[in-house]
């Protein structure tokens, strides 16, 4: 092995520890709107936060699919309709689904898992509501998200 090589793996690695040991410990709740938690970017739409974050999982056009495991469509869900059931299943989780409430994750998970600020868990679920031919007009509010966060 070209000791050049390892070296630059070496010093790979230790750049990620160090990224992954920054976003690890960041700071419990970001309240303002539009303020991102440490480690993750300013995401200021729902479409953004949905491209960056959910699409992964539930496919571009809200399609979900079936694979290492199974990611519900969002798109025609009736489960969409209820924006509060949305809200609480972003901010604590279900079943695979992972939590985006803005807490220390800490160690807990292998890998760290970005929060979301309660502007843009409200932002990313108005957006779901109003696409992939989900029709819902009523919008929740960071307030509205916050109050649910129990």
């Amino acid at each position: 092995m070209n000791t050049t090589n390892a070296c630059r793996r070496h010093a790979g690695k230790a750049l990620f520890l160090t990224w992954l040991l920054a976003v690890g410990t960041t700071p419990a709740r970001a309240e303002q709107a539009g303020t991102a938690p440490a480690g993750m970017p300013a995401m200021v739409t729902g479409a953004q936060i949905y491209t960056h974050l959910c699409q992964g999982c539930h496919m571009a056009q809200g399609q979900g699919a079936t694979g290492a495991g199974s990611y519900p469509a969002l798109a025609g869900d009736p489960a969409v309709a209820s924006a509060p059931f949305m809200a609480v299943i972003l901010l604590h989780g279900r079943r695979n689904m992972p939590a985006f409430a803005s807490k220390d994750h800490g160690w807990e998970y292998f890998h760290v898992l970005p929060s979301l600020t309660y502007a843009q868990i409200a932002a990313v679920i108005n957006h779901v509501r109003t696409h992939f031919g989900n029709h819902y007009k009523d919008v929740i509010t960071a307030a509205e998200v916050k109050a649910l966060d129990h």
